[in-house]
């Protein structure tokens, strides 16, 4: 069977490590000022490697029917965990209404559109309120026009000088324009959208008791009540609204009186938001980071020998592996084994700051490139494939470890004199499929997220886990020991050498976290590990 790089070949800036975080932070002021990379600027470019996940389908759908009049939520408030894809479903929305296309270039679009009985969707205006593109105590200008409040960029955006001249009084003064106004300027212009980003971020700036040039914090929750209440008067408008999900996010106690406040505002409007799903992270990673798949026959075939060799392991495996649908499951990660996609969305998720969608993205980017250039040949990319000897792919995970891992993994996990290549290089049976190293990469992944996350249901890795992800093929299974060894809580150990005559030292690693020490022990246990062909 051909090996993953064959069947599903990286997008060109994965391939040649070009990409960088600011392409998956997707900006949206860069968008709409044509700053941001052309797989976020142009329409097409963008539904092509979006995988339109249930959620911003529904969302979609909403809108569409929003800018022809047919029904439609005219609020919609984003709030999810950060990184859960807000911002690319703002983005979304942002293409389907300034597109300059047809719906039929838009990869994903016209299928909603058919299922919401709709012949077509109109273009639309579209205003971005970004609550970090401007201060609010700094007047700022497009051509000749001052503004001075988010109600005068929103002006201005719509319809130029001629809309501005609708607030102009409340611009000028820092006070809401009102329902009344707002409701004919959106009239004035639809069908349009409103798209408003880092709200927080520009409201808790205003000290409270003053006045800036840019109104002041009541003044700006006002105007947001009258913009909601106006969207609910027009047929054809639609606000929508991004909210941080927590009181970290929110930034300091200003941060959350403001974030509660909003909440409070938007809080009459259902949020329609669906965070993504893990099986929906399988087709976002494969479509941002892989071209199509060659051969789709052969990825099946791969999937079937994997889910096949789980089935006839049996109970020695994790439970899921022996249902019918986890056949399935392997064909929607390929060429990414869904248990890396588990370990990251179950275990890396519930430490602070590690983002859901973003954080896996820039992973798997860095992890793809080093596997590329150093030509593995592995028919999945597994927890047991993760190159931690590679510095800028190991610091995406570590960086939201405590200090000191970075040399717990080149000493004892994955590096060029770590005790697992000494291992290696000791027992041949070992060192020809690298195994102390994919076990080692394998309890790593699973357990390193217990010694900081942030929820209890984080408890590392089983055997029956360890016992499954090493492997690099799907060959059947058979009794090749490596030692495995439960050492207490979450620690276990490999070891290798002969049995009962001086034991070298065994490989321990302690999911706690802060290192991994040898010690010396005639007790082991011996976990069958898959023969592994090259």
């Amino acid at each position: 069977m051909k090996p993953w790089r064959e069947i599903a070949v990286p997008h060109r800036d994965v391939l040649e490590g070009s990409f960088q975080q600011a392409e998956f932070a997707a900006d949206i002021t860069a968008v709409r000022t044509g700053r941001a990379p052309r797989e976020y600027r142009d329409a097409v470019a963008f539904f092509e490697r979006t995988f339109i996940t249930e959620g911003m389908s529904l969302l979609l759908t909403q809108v569409a029917q929003r800018f022809v009049s047919k029904g439609g939520e005219p609020v919609v408030q984003l709030q999810t965990a950060f990184g859960g894809g807000k911002t690319h479903a703002m983005l979304a929305v942002y293409h389907l209404a300034t597109r300059k296309c047809a719906l039929s270039y838009l990869a994903g679009v016209p299928v909603l559109v058919d299922r919401a009985d709709l012949i077509d969707v109109p273009q639309a205006r579209v205003a971005v309120l970004d609550g970090t593109e401007h201060s609010p105590g700094q007047a700022w200008k497009h051509g000749k026009q001052t503004i001075k409040t988010l109600w005068g960029e929103l002006a201005w955006q719509l319809g130029g000088e001629e809309a501005c001249a609708l607030v102009s009084d409340a611009d000028a003064t820092g006070t809401s324009p009102g329902k009344d106004v707002l409701r004919d300027l959106l009239e004035r212009h639809a069908p349009c959208v409103i798209l408003i980003d880092e709200l927080v971020a520009y409201v808790r700036q205003f000290p409270a008791g003053q006045t800036l040039s840019g109104g002041s914090y009541d003044s700006n929750l006002s105007f947001v009540q009258a913009l909601t209440e106006a969207a609910k008067l027009v047929p054809s408008a639609i606000v929508l609204a991004s909210l941080p999900a927590s009181e970290v996010e929110a930034g300091s106690q200003r941060g959350v009186a403001a974030l509660r406040a909003l909440e409070k505002t938007f809080g009459r409007v259902q949020a329609l938001w669906k965070p993504v799903a893990t099986e929906e992270a399988f087709e976002i990673v494969r479509h941002r980071l892989f071209e199509p798949v060659r051969e789709p026959k052969a990825s099946e075939t791969v999937c079937r020998a994997f889910a096949d060799a789980y089935v006839a392991e049996g109970v020695r495996l994790p439970s899921e592996t022996q249902e019918r649908r986890y056949y399935e499951r392997l064909v929607q990660a390929y060429p990414i084994h869904p248990e890396v996609f588990d370990r990251l969305y179950e275990d890396w998720t519930t430490i602070e700051g590690f983002q859901r969608t973003r954080g896996v993205l820039k992973l798997m980017a860095k992890v793809i490139y080093r596997l590329w250039q150093d030509d593995n040949q592995d028919q999945m990319i597994l927890p047991g494939s993760l190159p931690l000897h590679d510095g800028s792919s190991r610091n995406e995970l570590t960086y939201y470890l405590p200090a000191g891992w970075d040399a717990v993994i080149e000493k004892d996990i994955d590096g060029e004199r770590a005790e697992t290549v000494e291992l290696e290089n000791r027992e041949p049976r070992f060192g020809q499929m690298g195994a102390a190293r994919r076990v080692a990469r394998t309890i790593f992944l699973g357990s390193a997220p217990s010694s900081v996350a942030t929820t209890a249901t984080t408890r590392g890795l089983d055997a029956a886990r360890i016992h499954c992800s090493p492997l690099r093929t799907a060959f059947s299974f058979a009794p090749r020991p490596i030692p495995v060894q439960k050492r207490g809580g979450n620690r276990w150990s490999v070891r290798g050498g002969n049995r009962g005559v001086n034991p070298p030292p065994i490989f321990s690693f302690c999911a706690a976290g802060r290192h991994l020490s040898p010690t010396y022990s005639r007790k082991e246990t011996h976990r069958r590990v898959p023969k592994s062909a090259a």
